[in-house]
């Protein structure tokens, strides 16, 4: 099954549930239905609070301390848990169930001023949807800039491997480059090492990862699938993954927020050779639309 009709499904299972207990609830009133379809959409929006608030629980329990300087307060804690929740509507509810007819097909020429191509690998139950954003904002400061989505959705990560080397080939076809740069959302980045544990670094000048749980995450204990077992902390896909030697790594950036609510301990994200970027108060989910993301990621690029 592919992200899009999972999210396509999920929204339609979520509608007809709440809409059929707005119904149970309004009957007894003597409501008419279109007190039933309010409640239902006011049911819709406390779940999905609901859930984000979970995340941040799980985050509380399994926090690791931030570095000095990038601790948050009360007040910055609550508009992040908004952010992130105005992100998970966005990407969950709009975007990825219909990234097909909001988002166009990467648009990529002949790479000019030594910049190489952009690949973007989005994380677990996304599809390419995710980089709505970031894309036309990279694409506008003079990146070529591609875009994939993998398929099935619950598929081992492995699995995800050959798809990802094959659009690599297409991207250096399309854009006359001998190598790419990656950027990895959350799973995106183990995807991304998982290729170059099976490929090398032959193809692949730089990775740049983006709230990666490199140790694995404490919430991935609730995922479904393959995948989601493989993110769980001290897997056996993990540790053959961090295996001494096992993975050769180019010029590698690991961002992460010290408060991500997704990633835990969120020093998860440190990944042994590599630079490591702590940020604050950044949402994982709201990394696709967080201009201090963009910013960071702009400031790593030009230096590649």
């Amino acid at each position: 099954m592919t992200a899009t009709t999972l999210h396509r499904l999920m929204l339609a299972g979520e509608f007809v549930f709440y809409l059929l207990l707005g119904f149970a609830l309004t009957a007894r009133c003597g409501w008419v239905w279109q007190q039933a379809v309010g409640l239902a959409l006011i049911l819709i929006v406390a779940g999905r609070a609901f859930i984000i608030g979970v995340t941040f629980a799980f985050a509380r329990a399994y926090a690791a301390p931030p570095p000095a300087g990038l601790r948050i307060g009360v007040a910055r804690g609550l508009a992040m848990y908004l952010r992130e929740l105005a992100a998970f509507f966005a990407l969950f509810t709009l975007i990825m169930p219909f990234e097909r007819l909001l988002m166009s097909r990467d648009r990529l020429g002949t790479c000019r001023n030594g910049r190489l191509p952009l690949l973007l690998i989005h994380g677990y139950q996304c599809n390419r949807g995710y980089w709505i954003q970031m894309r036309g904002r990279l694409e506008r400061a003079g990146w070529q800039v591609a875009t994939l989505s993998l398929n099935p959705v619950f598929n081992d990560i492995d699995g995800y491997v050959e798809p990802l080397a094959r659009r690599i080939e297409e991207v250096l076809a399309a854009t006359g480059a001998e190598r790419v740069i990656l950027v990895g959302h959350s799973m995106g980045g183990l995807v991304s090492r998982a290729y170059l544990r099976r490929h090398g670094v032959e193809r692949i000048a730089r990775l740049i990862t983006l709230g990666s749980p490199h140790q694995g995450s404490r919430l991935a204990v609730l995922g479904l699938g393959e995948n989601g077992r493989q993110m769980v902390p001290g897997s056996q896909w993990l540790q053959a993954l961090n295996a001494p030697g096992a993975v050769p790594l180019p010029e590698t950036v690991s961002l992460y927020s010290c408060q991500d609510n997704y990633v835990m301990p969120q020093d998860s994200s440190l990944l042994e050779g590599a630079k490591v970027v702590p940020l604050a108060g950044i949402g994982h989910l709201e990394m696709a639309f967080s201009p201090e993301i963009e910013r960071r990621l702009l400031a790593e690029l030009s230096d590649s």
